[in-house]
């Protein structure tokens, strides 16, 4: 139904364009006072008044259709787009414990006795105190 509704929306759109593009402007009725209208098809007054009419059909059509898409797309939503950001949290939480645990594991690296020494100092606190 959405989809068929966008379809004449956007048929009615592009249709209201050529109908308002191909209307004169007011200052082209100068012009056909002095005798340079050749519209003898539409009558003396020219395709004004069909114009009117197909224009304001066309632009009440447009309304309709507007307002239905609006009605439709807000009475439509159920749920959000931030409803899955809950989701992800759970394994974040458990990926930093884990991260947490291998730290809690890590051994230092026993540092080397520097020259001229025999034994390594017990920390590197000691090693740069030394030096």
């Amino acid at each position: 139904m959405i989809t068929l509704l966008t379809v004449i929306h956007v048929a009615v759109c592009l249709f209201l364009i050529v109908i308002v593009l191909l209307q004169h402007g007011k200052g082209a009725d100068a012009g056909a006072t002095f005798g340079g209208s050749g519209q003898s098809l539409f009558g003396t007054e020219g395709p004004v008044p069909l114009l009117n009419k197909i224009t304001t059909t066309v632009a009440i059509v447009f309304m309709l259709t507007s307002v239905s898409l609006a009605y439709f797309s807000s009475s439509k939503s159920t749920g959000s787009v931030m409803s899955g950001l809950n989701k992800p949290k759970a394994a974040v939480v458990k990926k930093v414990k884990e991260q947490a645990k291998m730290e809690e594991k890590v051994i230092p690296m026993p540092v080397a006795a520097p020259e001229g020494q025999e034994t390594a100092p017990a920390s590197m606190e000691e090693a740069a105190k030394e030096k």
